[in-house]
């Protein structure tokens, strides 16, 4: 784990994310990298220098974009004051655009080997209409991403569950995750949701794990199976019983109408889950 990437909008979970994140970077040596995205209105053109430009804007309108693009400045200035002394490299940039894009393009440009991410989630109409740039990026992220809700503490993170099918062959998302397990020195819980429309019994699912801990040499791991109406529901449900610390799933990254109707179960389980999620786009 050479580089982390925080989208930093000044928001409560946003702090929560960066003190997560700055806990990890002094633990793995990782280079922090924090984003600042100034949304710039869909009437806005940019101008050679970077300003947002709004020919029917009033000129208080202009007046209040450029002080604000000015005061974030100021505000990742401050931020970058405060942690120059730590042992890590500690890098701040403000872009101006979309948060989505601008968090697509700094994973790219930085090579980020995980984002780590504030969440207040969302729900209903909202999430299912818009989604939420947290919702969009986890499913297109080309790397891990943490998604965090509350204060969480990076020695707190010691019971994993990890839920799948476990029917891949080779799963890339499992080496990632093992690498933060050791890192973080925590214990790994396999899970598989039985559900009433994808009923496997116990003993073929039980192979199906062992063989899975077996291939990826996993160590320090239990396997479980958990029945529940749902698999959302099982993941979450089954955090809570045994009071896991964090959820980590691989996601399909679903686009358009599919996602419209069926959604993806990382992503519902990112917006209702209390926990910190760890997702990974599984590559096709």
């Amino acid at each position: 784990m050479k580089t982390l990437l925080v989208p930093f909008d000044f928001s409560e979970t946003a702090t929560f994310a960066l003190d997560f994140a700055l806990e990890l970077a002094e633990k793995s040596g990782a280079a922090l990298h924090v984003l600042h995205v100034v949304e710039v209105p869909a009437n806005y053109t940019l101008n050679t220098m970077g300003g947002g430009v709004d020919p029917n804007a009033s000129e208080m309108e202009q007046v209040y974009f450029v002080e604000l693009v000015e005061k974030r400045k100021k505000d990742l200035a401050e931020l970058s004051a405060k942690y120059a002394d730590k042992s890590f490299a500690f890098v701040t940039k403000l872009q101006l655009g979309s948060p989505f894009s601008g968090i697509s393009k700094e994973i790219a440009e930085v090579e980020a080997d995980m984002v780590i991410m504030g969440s207040r989630g969302s729900s209903g109409l909202e999430e299912l209409l818009i989604g939420s740039n947290t919702e969009k990026v986890v499913r297109y992220a080309k790397c891990p991403v943490l998604t965090i809700k509350g204060p969480t503490a990076l020695d707190s993170l010691k019971k994993i569950v990890y839920a799948s099918d476990f029917t891949a062959k080779k799963d890339a998302v499992i080496g990632q995750l093992v690498d933060l397990q050791q890192t973080l020195g925590a214990e790994l819980y396999l899970v598989k949701v039985n559900t009433p429309s994808a009923f496997e019994s116990s003993r073929t699912s039980f192979e199906k794990i062992e063989a899975f801990i077996e291939q990826h040499e996993i160590q320090h791991v239990t396997a479980e199976i958990y029945n529940s109406p749902s698999e959302e529901e099982g993941i979450v449900d089954y955090a809570q019983d045994i009071d896991a610390d964090l959820i980590a799933l691989g996601t399909h990254g679903r686009t358009g109408f599919l996602h419209l109707l069926s959604g993806s179960i990382a992503e519902d389980v990112v917006n209702s889950a209390k926990r910190p999620v760890w997702t990974m786009k599984i590559q096709k």
